[in-house]
């Protein structure tokens, strides 16, 4: 049964209005439903339709439910030996093939992940995983270039609130078929192998935050240059139309190009810099860790991990990555990494 089977059931037999409205989102949205039409349609907002995907996909359409408050959180000693002895069969997982398993042959959810973690430790599996540091890296510079976008974005609050002005946090994602291995919990005395034709088949994301309302857009392109960045940018410039932009990203080459520069002039003319149509502003130099959208790329790169299983072709890994990401509304704790702007009610 495919989960739209599975949602099909669910909006047949439940009574609650609550619960049509969440399982008929999710379906719209996995059947290609835009979320504006979604949003139109059912008279939900745009975080709701995402909050609900979400849930549906990684606990099932039963957690679509009022009252659901997942599976009793234990283990029998028998249940027990057979889950050891299942991970043990197991040439390569990870951490949600093992909730799922769990959930739906044991009925269990635990509500730590370290309960998961002694599973697979009492398994005989391991995990590793290197870390990196970049040496360049200047913590004066780091410190003082947040102090600055902190100092521009409660000076343009005001604007912002208004609707006069979108912020954007912009950054690019260059995604292999090779990205889908990231790491795995396996038994330690077998190699851990997942069927992949190129690993270095490649595309890529343009990624934009919107760091008022937290809503992530996505576009795809051959590469990253300065003539797809100014293609970004007016795209961009389409998905808030009468709004002024202040953008801020990495110090990439083509972010900062004569011909990038070029466009600003045609773009802004002789208006003062408090009114550019367009405003650039770069992170710290060496410092991925100031822009929330590499925390999302990374978010999104877990998540095909997740579902590696389905990823036969080059071309259904980005159709899940752009899937996840596109249209999302995110929230997570870097969100409020320099300060948190009112929510448009």
């Amino acid at each position: 049964m495919t989960i739209i089977d599975e949602l099909d059931d669910f909006i047949e037999n439940t009574q609650n209005a609550q619960e049509v409205k969440r399982a008929l989102a999710v379906k719209m949205i996995l059947t290609g439903t835009s979320y504006h039409e979604i949003e139109n349609l059912l008279q939900v907002s745009h975080s709701f339709i995402s909050k609900w995907k979400n849930q549906a996909l990684f606990h099932g359409v039963d957690s679509l439910k009022l009252q659901y408050k997942g599976s009793k959180s234990y283990l029998k000693p028998s249940s027990r030996a057979v889950v050891i002895e299942w991970l043990r069969e197991q040439d390569y997982l990870r951490l949600g093939d093992l909730k799922r398993y769990l959930e739906q042959e044991h009925k269990v959810v635990y509500a730590s992940d370290q309960s998961y973690y002694a599973l697979f430790k009492e398994s005989g599996i391991s995990w590793k995983k290197t870390q990196k540091k970049n040496p360049a890296k200047d913590e004066k510079k780091v410190k003082a270039k947040k102090e600055e976008i902190e100092r521009k974005l409660k000076k343009w609050e005001a604007e912002i609130m208004a609707g006069k002005l979108a912020v954007f946090m912009i950054d690019e994602c260059h995604l292999l078929w090779g990205d889908l291995l990231g790491h795995a919990w396996g038994r330690t005395d077998t190699r851990l192998e997942v069927p992949i034709q190129n690993q270095k088949n490649r595309q890529t994301y343009y990624g934009a935050l919107d760091y008022q309302n937290h809503e992530f857009i996505v576009k795809d392109y051959l590469a990253g240059n300065t003539e797809n960045t100014i293609n970004f940018i007016k795209y961009l410039r389409k998905q808030r139309p009468g709004q002024r932009l202040a953008i801020f990203w990495d110090g990439a080459s083509y972010h900062n190009s004569e011909e990038f520069q070029e466009y600003l002039k045609q773009v802004n003319g002789e208006l003062p810099e408090d009114k550019w149509l367009v405003h650039c502003t770069n992170f710290a130099p060496n410092a991925p860790e100031q822009n929330p959208v590499e925390d999302i790329w990374l978010q999104t790169k877990n998540f095909i991990r997740q579902f590696y299983h389905l990823c036969t072709s080059f071309k259904m890994v980005k159709g899940l990555f752009k899937f996840f990401a596109d249209g999302q509304i995110f929230d997570f704790p870097k969100l409020s990494y320099y300060g948190v702007l009112p929510q448009l009610s």
